[in-house]
């Protein structure tokens, strides 16, 4: 894709070298790791791959929220949202050594699994053709919406047009619904099939807003990096930081609900097949890791952020949304990695922090690539146009 002539922050440019020499250097040792332990490398590479597929999803529906809803809040990221959905594609050719290791990774892929009457029972659904072909509607799905929203997104800017903003939203409505079933069933075959033996109806909803709240927290600190160069000088107002920052808060509190009503659904049923699976994670130095989780990804977050003095700094929002997108990543280790062993508990590996960091560092490259493709900020927008027409309340 074509680089514009349009204003362009340096930051992109350094974000790019950087991105590009983490992720080669993580992948290098990623691919050492793949020969000295395969097993561990596809482990690790999954949850590498879960969090940062989870970021362009995230990106997906904060962009379809934005067109729905309206508001110079999804007017200064959409661009950020756009670059980051078109991300997928690449994210799909990253899933292959996935594809090619599903029965080093999955129980329910190797042959003794037959020996389990509940596995046998799953088999039509949970077996490896069926497995690869979900994966490729997922990501064609998903790649489709990032092309349409980006490409009616680029149209409405040349024309003006209110028949393609009402296609945009109509692309939104229709494509969130699709977007909540395809999380659902990719967050069933992904992560929660790691241990097939245990279910939760409210798993895929977990997903959503961990995934929505990643994009988030992402945005919020990218958008305070690049508030003081053009084209965002003078746009990027504190106004617009407090409506992100609202938005923060209310997708930390729904991940708190969400987490804390399946824990206490599990136990006060009390059932021998559901509480295995938070057995599992509440000992073995799991319980440390689950508190930290409640005190900096729920507490601490939900403190700082009622402030509205707080909100409005771009700077110490970004401090606040920085730490909570390192804290999604502790949360998803503590998600996914006890199903990941056999004898349960936490085996942090350090292929556990290099394929994220390679993962990351390509995503981070493609994302910097393709914000370089096109205006940071949409030439077609009312509420920009009045944000710009009122009077500066002070810098963000």
């Amino acid at each position: 894709m074509s680089e514009g002539a349009f204003p362009v922050p340096a930051n992109v440019d350094r974000l790019r070298r950087a991105a590009l020499v983490a992720g080669a250097v993580g992948a290098l040792l990623s691919l050492l790791g793949a020969f000295l332990d395969l097993a561990q490398f596809l482990r690790s590479w999954l949850f590498a791959h879960l969090f940062w597929t989870g970021v362009s999803i995230g990106c997906l529906s904060l962009l379809m929220l934005s067109h729905l809803t309206g508001g110079v809040w999804g007017a200064v990221i959409r661009r950020l949202g756009e670059a980051g959905a078109r991300v997928l594609p690449v994210l799909a050719l990253l899933f292959l050594p996935i594809a090619f290791g599903v029965p080093r990774v999955y129980e329910w892929a190797r042959p003794e699994a037959m020996a389990d009457p509940v596995l046998r029972m799953k088999q039509p659904y949970l077996n490896v053709p069926f497995f690869l072909v979900r994966a490729v509607f997922y990501f064609g799905a998903w790649s489709l919406l990032a092309h349409l929203l980006s490409r009616w997104s680029a149209e409405l800017d040349r024309t003006g047009s209110l028949r393609v903003a009402r296609r945009l939203r109509g692309l939104s409505g229709g494509g969130l619904v699709l977007l909540g079933f395809t999380i659902t069933f990719s967050a069933v075959d992904w992560a929660m099939s790691l241990d097939p033996h245990w279910y939760s109806t409210i798993y895929g909803m977990i997903f959503m807003v961990d995934q929505t709240l990643s994009a988030m927290a992402l945005v919020i600190v990218l958008l305070a990096l690049f508030r003081d160069e053009s084209p965002f000088t003078g746009v990027v107002r504190p106004e617009a930081f407090h409506d992100l920052g609202k938005l923060l808060l209310a997708f930390v509190m729904l991940w708190a609900y969400l987490n804390f009503s399946q824990f206490l659904i599990i136990w006060a049923g009390n059932l021998a097949e559901e509480i295995p699976w938070y057995v599992r994670r509440l000992h073995g130095g799991g319980q440390v890791v689950a508190l930290l989780i409640v005190l900096f990804h729920f507490a601490l977050p939900f403190l700082l952020l009622l402030s509205r003095d707080l909100k409005r700094n771009a700077s110490t929002l970004a401090k606040v949304a920085g730490a909570l997108f390192l804290l999604r990543w502790v949360d998803l280790y503590w998600l996914v990695a006890p199903d990941r062993h056999h004898d349960g508990g936490f085996h942090l590996s350090w292929m556990d922090v290099t394929a994220p960091i390679a993962v990351g560092g390509i995503w981070l490259y493609w994302f910097a690539r393709e914000l370089k493709a096109r205006p940071l900020l949409p030439e077609y927008e009312p509420d920009l146009e009045e944000l710009r027409a009122r009077p500066a309340e002070g810098h963000a």
